[in-house]
């Protein structure tokens, strides 16, 4: 065949050329790179604003050739009489820079990767694409993968190229609408976006990378190159622990916003950022004796008023309180201080920005078309298409992200409720049914079946909490006995009712006694985690302390005695910031917890009673067993409304250990108080709410022996005092 030399130099029809310049061809790489004909070897460049463009021998740094500028939109081309790897040397108006040519790589995701990716079931989607520094052919630089099926074309842009989307066009692997381009020379901590033209040619709000592994702090929106150097762990030790999803030990909580827990007022009012946070707030949840930190999400989002609820980077770090490694330093922190890590993880929903995840390729990719199924009016964002495979394997990489790359102990999954329900808050009219006409929502079912699925499999170190606010049944049941596979589930009823109980005058809390039983007959309904919640303490809730209902001494007093009610309940415990120190004022997160109340002897003494509380549940079996297993429960006395006590025993696995907790929920004491109980012996008072060092009257009991008296249907009992507006812990012992 015979070749026109100037024709095969440009390469391309006329059309072509001004799609090419344009930024508008879908197909780069047929144009652009090394190409031969025959025995004609034709290199082209695409770079708008260049003066010159030389082509040099790698090895040697012998020029082989200048290119012709073709086009005035910045293609340059030329023969080369070499097939040896080559450079180009680039001459800008203010500089010179050396790199290879992009256009000269092969492809680079494999067949299995492109498979896996359109199945839904590639789970390491955080080292497949985003951005990924590596080397190939001896070159070191970064692989920039996008999935956008149904864009025409897609260019990575960022510094590097001074954010022009005709500098650096993708190539397609239509098999599974991903993009892919690799940058030689790019190294860790680039800024970068994805410019795409959608399937009607008009180019679209420069777009951050759905699997970014770092982002640049809010308000800015790129994303960031991050490392792929593993981090220098020293939790081995720790990560064969498999204890936490049996769930048969203690397990009390404090939940954290990071960025309001403590602030630097000397500095601007900032927060603390995560090697910080290893020194203070780490030793500080230590010395209560919590044994997990829950994080609200940390995710990278654009809106710090939503608390991190609403994510736009699901495998990025928010950058607000360092880098990548650093988080990971302080997750390292933690289990090096016996403490687990648990994270806020948020598969419901997400905002609209248009830089985001929202029509990400000109289409509804992430989300419904139909707002009926894709918007959720109360948030103003978008809900992820879960009946997609591509979306739902996005989520669960996400999730495996967390827990296996940054070693995160558990995730608590927000907002199932309104995933299980196509008519979560929505009226008549404003939903579809699913295909049997019915409300539930089968494809979010069977996402969770798959999630916990897999994450119990590929990280049996790691268990999941739901937040779910209804009835539905199993959700902490085992996917293969019809059950959402979760390890917990927050318990919002108990809650609920609790908190509304202690807000009534204790006058009238004969009349609604039954408000703190209810919770017992459905407690081993599921595995429950009892949570104190951020939720209750904003939106004009006030905060727990402004609940109580009485003088200052009264609402702390109703305080200690509900917290010990708590950690006497069945149940995992929860607590947010500040509660600890009963902060008398809403959660602000935009300011800090109010730790001046310290200076004040009862709010000190209400911090020593939750670190009191702690201590106890993890000593004592008694007080563990009967969290998940009924048989480590009775009501020692569940019906005297008229006084407002109520009594539990808990009991060890064997039986061999036995805690008696009886709540006074009146400011009335009440002496020679008689409650029944199943062995003879001795009862030590080991905890006292209403005790001097608390802020409390310091009225109880040392010890109590049983008599031969029944009482409560039991052969035995002991006669107690009851201080006003308390709880108190005795021990039994034999002799």
């Amino acid at each position: 065949m015979r070749y026109e030399r100037t024709d095969l130099i440009i390469g391309t029809v006329t059309e072509g050329l001004n799609a090419l310049v344009d930024g508008r061809h879908g197909d780069p790489f047929s144009i652009l790179g090394r190409h031969h004909y025959g025995e004609l070897t034709v290199v082209r460049a695409l770079l708008p604003g260049a003066v010159s463009v030389e082509v040099v021998e790698r090895d040697s740094g012998r020029i082989l050739a200048t290119l012709d500028n073709i086009h005035a939109g910045g293609l340059f081309a030329g023969v080369v009489g070499s097939t040896t790897p080559y450079l180009f040397r680039i001459q800008w108006p203010d500089a010179v820079q050396e790199t290879e040519d992009p256009y000269c790589f092969a492809p680079l995701l494999g067949d299995l990767d492109l498979h896996l990716i359109a199945q839904g079931t590639h789970y390491d989607l955080g080292r497949t694409l985003g951005a990924i520094p590596m080397e190939v052919d001896g070159i070191s630089g970064v692989r920039f993968a996008v999935w956008a099926p149904n864009a025409r074309r897609v260019s990575v842009v960022g510094d590097f190229n001074a954010w022009d989307g005709r500098r650096h066009p993708m190539r397609q692997r239509p098999q599974a609408g991903v993009w892919e381009l690799f940058l030689p020379r790019l190294t860790a901590g680039e800024r970068y976006k994805f410019e795409i033209i959608d399937a009607h040619g008009n180019v679209l709000a420069q777009k951050a990378d759905p699997v970014a592994r770092a982002s640049e702090a809010a308000p800015s929106t790129a994303s960031v190159v991050a490392s792929s150097r593993p981090f220098a762990w020293t939790d081995d030790a720790w990560m064969q622990r498999h204890d936490a999803r049996a769930g048969e030990g203690a397990m009390s909580v404090y939940e954290v916003h990071l960025g309001s827990w403590l602030r630097i007022a000397e500095e601007g009012n900032r927060s603390l950022d995560w090697v910080e946070l290893s020194q203070r707030l780490v030793p500080y949840v230590k010395s209560l004796g919590f044994t997990h930190i829950e994080m609200l999400p940390i995710m990278e989002h654009p809106f710090g008023g939503s608390w991190g609820y609403q994510p736009l980077g699901l495998f990025a770090p928010t950058g607000r309180y360092g880098t990548p490694e650093d988080f990971a330093y302080f997750i390292d922190r933690c289990h090096a201080s016996g403490i687990g890590v648990i994270l806020d993880w948020v598969p419901a929903h997400f905002p609209t920005d248009v830089w985001g995840l929202a029509r990400f390729d000109g289409s509804a990719l992430y989300e419904h078309e139909d707002p009926r199924e894709g918007f959720h009016k109360d948030w103003n964002t978008l809900i992820y298409n879960l009946g997609r495979n591509e979306v739902k394997g996005f989520l669960i990489a996400s999730a495996l992200e967390w827990l296996e790359h940054f070693h995160i102990d558990a995730l608590r999954v927000d907002a199932v409720a309104s995933m299980l329900y196509r008519d979560y808050s929505r009226n008549e009219g404003e939903w579809i049914p699913n295909q049997y006409g019915g409300r539930e929502n089968w494809e979010a079912v069977e996402f969770f079946k798959h999630l916990n699925s897999i994450i119990h499999d590929r990280c049996p170190h790691a268990f999941t909490v739901a937040e779910e606010s209804t009835a539905w049944p199993g959700v902490t049941k085992a996917p293969e006995d019809g059950g959402l596979g979760f390890d917990f589930k927050w318990n919002m009823g108990w809650m609920h009712d609790t908190l509304h109980y202690m807000s009534d005058d204790p006058v009238y809390r004969k009349y609604h006694h039954g408000m703190l039983t209810f919770g017992m007959i459905y407690a081993y309904s599921e595995r429950f985690m009892l949570p104190i919640s951020h939720d209750e303490v904003v939106h004009g809730k006030g905060s727990l302390f402004g609940k109580m209902p009485g003088d200052h001494w009264q609402k702390l007093a109703n305080l200690r005695a509900y917290f010990g009610f708590m950690w006497a309940h069945p149940g995992k415990k929860l607590l947010f910031m500040g509660c600890e120190i009963a902060q008398e004022s809403e959660w602000n997160h935009d300011g800090s917890v109010v730790w001046d109340l310290l200076d004040r002897p009862d709010h000190a003494g209400m911090q020593r009673l939750i670190g009191d509380l702690n201590r106890l549940y993890s000593a004592e079996p008694a007080l563990q067993f009967g969290d998940l297993d009924p048989a480590g429960f009775e009501w020692a006395v569940s019906d005297d409304a008229e006084s407002s006590v109520l009594g539990m025993l808990r009991k060890s696995r064997d039986g061999s250990s036995m805690v008696l907790a009886v709540s006074n929920l009146t400011p009335l004491p009440r002496h020679g108080y008689r409650v029944g109980v199943p062995m003879e012996g001795r009862w030590q008072e080991v905890l006292n709410t209403d005790a001097d060092v608390y802020g409390g009257s310091n009225l109880g009991n040392v010890e109590a022996w049983t008599s031969a008296d029944q009482s409560h249907g039991r052969p035995y009992s002991v006669t107690l005092t009851l201080p006003p507006l308390s709880t108190i812990y005795l021990k039994w012992s034999a002799a």
